[in-house]
């Protein structure tokens, strides 16, 4: 199978297992942007709680986090953890939005993305995993989420070498993926659920709806109960824009 066609036949089988994954949790572009921020080096429902705690105090949109002082803005995102830290990276993005697009979002996020990914990085706090996600959630633009989940899936699946780098990762994907959006949203929110639930440490490969795109004469290590889950009948509807599978 040519390479373009592994990497769409590895998303076909995600998603033809779990459906659509309606990411990213938020109710608007700015609140996607603090999220990804705030999910650094954090389990998501962390994250949840200082979005949360933000949104009772109104503080969800540019001109409401601005007017928090410093430290009540950490005060309010400390469940994220490393709380001064990301409330830095929010106040620094707030200052670069202001000074580069008057306080914008709808501006900011009109730029395309050879111009937004290099302004997002400048941040500092903002790496190239956060400003994906915000290209991908927030602007609606096609680009891949790199993340270690992925990494290591397509690492074991042997569409990348182990230990690429994250830019490495990401061009890969970008050369080999139909530029769309959604599907590339799909496939982010796909290959975390995989890589929580089966590609681990110690994979469990067996159950995996994945296996089928192993390289031949790959170990296929068995899952706890040693069996795949039987089919609960058919599979999910799919949705009618973008995210789809592919012709193989």
């Amino acid at each position: 199978m040519e390479t373009a066609n592994r990497w769409i036949h590895l998303y076909n089988l995600a998603f033809r297992a779990w459906g659509p994954q309606a990411w990213w949790p938020a109710r608007t572009p700015f609140e996607v942007i603090v999220g990804a921020i705030l999910a650094q080096h954090t389990a998501w429902r962390n994250a949840e709680q200082g979005l949360g705690h933000l949104r009772a105090v109104k503080a969800l949109t540019p001109r409401g986090m601005a007017s928090l002082p410093p430290a009540r803005l950490a005060h309010l995102i400390r469940p994220a953890g490393t709380y001064r830290t990301k409330a830095r990276t929010l106040r620094a993005f707030l200052a670069a939005l202001r000074r580069d697009f008057g306080g914008s979002l709808r501006r900011l996020l009109k730029e395309p993305p050879p111009t937004l990914r290099p302004w997002l990085l400048a941040i500092p706090g903002i790496g190239p995993e956060t400003a994906d996600c915000i290209l991908l959630y927030a602007a609606g633009s096609a680009t891949f989420v790199a993340d270690a989940y992925a990494r290591r899936i397509l690492a074991r699946h042997g569409l990348i070498p182990f230990g690429s780098s994250y830019e490495a990762v990401r061009g890969e994907a970008l050369a080999h993926l139909p530029p769309d959006a959604a599907m590339h949203g799909e496939l982010h929110a796909l290959l975390v659920k995989v890589g929580k639930q089966f590609c681990r440490t110690r994979p469990r490969c067996a159950a995996c709806p994945l296996a089928p795109d192993l390289p031949r004469g790959t170990p296929v290590t068995p899952s706890v109960s040693g069996r795949r889950p039987a089919a609960s009948g058919p599979p999910p509807p799919l949705p009618s824009i973008g995210a789809e599978p592919w012709p193989t």
